[in-house]
């Protein structure tokens, strides 16, 4: 009797073992991910917090532990696997978008990724893995609290993992459904909350990609399109940037040298490459932006999105073959509609699956399907990449190595701007720069692979919109707002490379080199559409040559940035203050 006694007495090894082990399956993989620097704190402090849910079970029928544990270790266990792997193979967290790749691919395609990415490396790290599973359940023991203690910990366990719930509902005041998403995100490091979590959001996102796309190819096409170029083979490639106001560019009069790259490029091809600098964006945010970038919607017009082909409809249309490349994130509430874009190609790489916005990701993972596009056979191709460019986290833009670490003092900061920068501004400040610094490199090599390919044609980049660093006075302004502009946050650069052979088929374009005047015109993305339908030698019947940059009849118009739907949401760019 007296043994029985003290095995049900409370010990400290039971509640660390038992806690370690319930935890594992979790927070193992989110300790990787933060130690190796890949995304911040908050997925492994989330991991935690719900896997500790566990416990409350286990408080309340201690005799039933080892039963728990078993089957916890068995389903959660194996289940686990699946985001370890993931992570393991493609150095990034698993989400809904995998889901959206697994239902893009085949069986054959599955099947060769399996065998291209299974080593003795991957053996060797499941084997571990399992292992320390193992050994956590064979430590896994009662757990015999007395009845005030163990209603105390089980109710501030609940309270904690439920407390989003309460913000998100009575402090926010957010609706029932946007509360219980809120609640879904923060469990999705999870196990097995992630995995269910991730297929609801895949199924939720697709649905309304779906009936967007229904929409699309529901349209009429472009009446009366005629193709100046005839049936010459050709390449032409829009690269889109993110984030990156060109005023942080050397390219363009920055103090510091954050574009040696470009700069040497341009250097190498004078009379090819063109940088025109006074282009701004409409919008500061991504979707916004391309949702008239890329169709004959504008800041009067903004609905013409859903009511006009897009300019992938358009490339069809013109008997192009068309390729989407990115290294945005494939699906998430918002960025469904970036690949709602996508969908409207012919053939689609989505290079980034990651969880998180704010991953380390580095945008040269779009260099080797741009040379497999490069190499297709089709002698018409309209290629579209996009890139992850200067986004915030910016220390997540570019490689930790120290030769990417370029700035990290006050040399080269404008004086009035350094003097109003504490350390952590600074520092922020910095990795902005290097990662405007990188994004060099990175576009760089995309046009001289382009160049190097002596495919005919051009490639087009500009960055979405811009970004506000403390750059602005009083130097406190960090992000983007709609509602407190600054002309940093919408200046982007827009760049402009034609290959010999295409310079010689337009010899009108050779004006852009010559005459100055064309890189100084004001100009919006908003027009996008009418630019690149005139350097492909598109025109039909909403084309408008008026808005096209490179035409000789161009006109400048008001260039209205701001939210359209708000009546008195549109502000002349021109008139606000440097």
């Amino acid at each position: 009797m007296s043994n029985q006694i003290e095995n049900r007495q409370f010990k400290w090894s039971s509640l660390i073992f038992t806690t370690l082990f319930f935890c594992y399956f979790s927070v193992a993989l989110q300790l990787v991910i933060f130690c190796t620097g890949h995304t911040n704190v908050n997925g492994l402090r989330d991991a935690f917090i719900y896997s500790l849910i566990w416990l409350v079970p286990i408080l309340f029928f201690p005799n039933y532990t080892r039963k728990i544990a078993t089957v916890f270790g068995i389903i959660v266990g194996g289940l686990s696997l699946i985001p370890v792997l993931y992570f393991t193979i493609y150095g990034q967290e698993f989400s809904q978008s995998v889901f959206f790749i697994m239902a893009e691919s085949n069986f054959a395609e599955s099947k060769e990724y399996i065998l291209q990415y299974m080593s003795l490396k991957i053996v060797i790290i499941l084997i571990i893995y399992i292992a320390i599973g193992v050994f956590l359940w064979t430590r896994v023991k009662p757990i015999y609290l007395k009845n005030p203690i163990k209603y105390s910990i089980s109710l501030l366990i609940l309270l904690y993992a439920l407390a989003p719930l309460g913000i998100s509902y009575f402090i926010k005041q957010s609706d029932v459904n946007k509360t219980v998403r809120h609640l879904a995100t923060r469990m999705e490091t999870t196990v097995p909350w992630q995995l269910f979590h991730s297929y609801n959001e895949y199924r939720r996102q697709l649905l309304a990609m779906e009936s967007i796309l229904a929409k699309y190819d529901s349209l009429p096409p472009l009446a009366n399109l005629k193709d100046s170029n005839g049936d010459s083979p050709r390449t032409l490639v829009l690269v889109i940037g993110e984030s990156t106001t060109h005023n942080r560019m050397g390219l363009y009069d920055y103090p510091r040298d954050t574009t040696p790259e470009m700069e040497r490029f341009r250097r190498e091809n004078p009379n090819n490459l063109v940088i025109f600098n006074d282009v701004v964006s409409p919008r500061p945010y991504t979707i916004e932006v391309l949702q008239q970038a890329l169709t004959f919607a504008d800041e009067k017009h903004p609905d013409l999105n859903l009511e006009q082909p897009s300019l992938m409809h358009l490339m069809k249309q013109a008997g192009y073959k068309t390729f989407w490349i990115t290294n945005q994130q494939t699906m998430t509430k918002r960025n469904t509609m970036l690949t709602m874009f996508s969908k409207q190609t012919d053939k689609q790489y989505y290079m980034n699956n990651d969880r998180n916005q704010s991953a380390r990701q580095y945008d040269t993972n779009v260099f080797d399907p741009f040379k497999e596009v490069l190499a297709d056979p089709a002698e018409k191709k309209f290629i579209v990449i996009h890139l992850l460019g200067t986004h915030m986290k910016y220390e997540f833009r570019y490689p930790t190595e120290e030769k990417y670490n370029r700035f990290n003092d006050a040399s080269g900061i404008p004086a009035a701007v350094a003097t109003n920068l504490d350390d952590n501004k600074l520092s922020t400040y910095n990795s902005y720069d290097n990662a405007v610094a990188f994004n060099d490199y990175v576009t760089t090599q995309l046009f001289t692979m382009f160049k190097n390919s002596h495919d005919n044609g051009f490639m087009l980049y500009f960055s979405d919109h811009g970004e506000d660093v403390y750059e602005t006075p009083p130097h406190n302004i960090l992000g983007r707002n709609e509602k407190a502009p600054t002309k940093t946050m919408y200046t982007v650069p827009f760049i402009l490379w034609q290959s010999p052979e295409w310079l010689k088929a337009h010899p009108d374009n050779h004006a852009l080199y010559q005459d100055k005047s064309y890189s100084e015109r004001k100009y919006s993305t908003q027009d996008l559409i009418h630019t690149w339908s005139d350097l492909a030698g598109l025109s039909y019947d909403l084309y408008d040559p008026t808005k096209s940059i490179i035409n000789q009849n161009y006109q400048e118009r008001t260039r209205w940035i701001g939210d359209p739907y708000d009546k008195s949401g549109l502000i002349d760019y021109d008139k606000l203050k440097r």
